[in-house]
């Protein structure tokens, strides 16, 4: 099968991996994967890297061979809305860089940009691409973290803060599936957290790698549940255990 990797339709591999994938699920079953940690008492929702770098057409990052505009954008939204009238946190990640000058030991880049066109993401007031995207942006008194690796915890106070407000529970949506959102995840479950990946809210650059990543991390990192479920789970919790 040839599939162009520029092509939009990506629905032939994508039913090609849904048969494969649903074979591969039940000897996952069969053999003791794919449990669910369930819902907490206290949840938390992280957007991962939805920064115009990846959320808007036309850049290195961009992510708009999935259902950016459709679906991302308005599910984060709809999650948004219900977690802050509940009284839950909505945390925001991107990544940024204070010195893109590869050259200077003083550079905070590592060596990712080898693998990666980071470079694009300069943390200035003139560069638009590391903010969060206008359509779910921060209100005041929201969290902005700034990373400088794949996961949102990776050197960054994400584990402290998630844990000094007591979150049991962390929903994840954000890009991309096979690398910031999946390291996000293994992460959250790494420090005691219950990741649960929004199924509708996460996307990459090519569809088929959501998909993948989407059946590995609901087999063996976290629960992927549907932008339904999350949203009931958000409205139902004990107003009790509420953060203030």
């Amino acid at each position: 099968m040839s599939i162009n990797p520029m092509s939009q339709d990506w629905s032939e591999v994508e039913r090609v991996l849904e048969k494969a994938f649903t074979a591969a699920m039940e000897l996952y079953k069969a053999r003791g994967f794919a449990g669910r940690f369930g819902f907490g008492r206290r949840p938390a929702l992280v957007t991962i890297d939805l920064a115009n770098a990846w959320t808007r057409p036309g850049n290195v990052f961009s992510c708009d061979q999935t259902k950016m505009d459709t679906e991302i954008i308005p599910g984060v939204q709809a999650l948004q809305k219900s977690a802050r009238a509940n009284g839950y946190p909505v945390i925001h990640v991107t990544t940024a860089y204070q010195n893109t000058n590869r050259g200077d030991p003083n550079s905070d880049l590592g060596i990712w940009p080898a693998k990666s066109p980071l470079l694009a993401m300069k943390q200035s007031d003139d560069n638009d691409l590391w903010k969060i995207d206008s359509r779910i942006a921060p209100i005041d008194g929201e969290r902005v973290i700034i990373k400088k690796n794949a996961s949102g915890f990776a050197g960054t106070d994400l584990h402290n803060y998630l844990t000094s407000i007591g979150v049991d529970t962390l929903l994840v949506t954000g890009v991309t599936a096979s690398c910031c959102v999946r390291a996000t995840v293994q992460d959250a479950l790494a420090h005691g957290f219950r990741p649960v990946a929004v199924k509708e809210c996460i996307g990459d650059r090519i569809p088929a790698a959501v998909q993948y990543n989407l059946f590995d991390i609901n087999a063996k990192l976290g629960d992927v549940r549907t932008l339904n479920d999350c949203l009931d789970y958000l409205s139902s919790v004990d107003v009790r255990n509420a953060l203030t």
